[in-house]
């Protein structure tokens, strides 16, 4: 953001009844960065105790594309980086087979800071850390979403059916189309979920060529 857009400001109407203007509110949409910034202190949950390192997210801030996955494992919390560990290897073997990068896609989690002994987020845990999730996709306005496991999809599709039922079929996150499939994690412990994953993953690229 160069720093005529920093300094950019509106004017904001205060009061219906006057109409009268008030100059100096800032009106530019935020960047990744600034959230990322806001959250590096970030003690909205308990996990903000045990947490190594905060992992907000990588990739393109421009991307056609975002991946969500559940919360950073015990990898990602020593790197500060998603997917970096089996899994995370795994996603990128993937990417490569729909002929994508890390460079091309964005990918993040709901959860920022790695529940112990890597256990299922909390409600609350939830809660308080997807309202940053929402923000990343809202700046960085992808085409589509693939959301990874229960928790991703069940948190941006407000719904409590199983990924069994939800994958494999469209969806829509604010008029984003999302195409939830499992973790790659549970590819790990189900390699027979692979050919499941790759069926989803075939629509998602079938619809990239089409909307570019």
């Amino acid at each position: 953001v160069d720093e005529t857009e920093k300094q950019s400001v509106c004017p904001v109407v205060v009061g219906t009844q006057t109409g009268t203007l008030q100059q100096g509110v800032d009106c530019r949409a935020e960047t990744l960065e600034e959230i990322e910034i806001e959250l590096t202190n970030c003690q909205s949950c308990a996990l903000c105790k045990d947490r190594n390192k905060l992992v907000f997210g990588v990739g393109n801030s421009n991307a056609q594309l975002v991946l969500v996955g559940e919360a950073p494992g015990r990898e990602e919390d020593k790197q500060g980086f998603p997917f970096v560990g089996e899994a995370g290897q795994l996603l990128d073997r993937i990417l490569f087979a729909m002929k994508l990068s890390r460079e091309q896609v964005y990918i993040c989690n709901v959860i920022k800071c790695r529940p112990p002994q890597n256990r299922d987020p909390q409600p609350e845990e939830i809660t308080a850390c997807e309202q940053y999730l929402k923000r990343q996709l809202s700046v960085i306005k992808p085409q589509m979403i693939v959301t990874l496991g229960r928790f991703a999809t069940q948190t941006l599709l407000r719904s409590k059916e199983p990924i069994s039922k939800l994958r494999g079929h469209w969806h829509k996150y604010q008029d984003i189309p999302v195409m939830p499939t499992f973790h790659p994690a549970y590819l790990l412990r189900t390699p027979s979920g692979k050919r499941d994953v790759w069926e989803d993953m075939k629509q998602v690229m079938h619809r990239l060529r089409e909307d570019q």
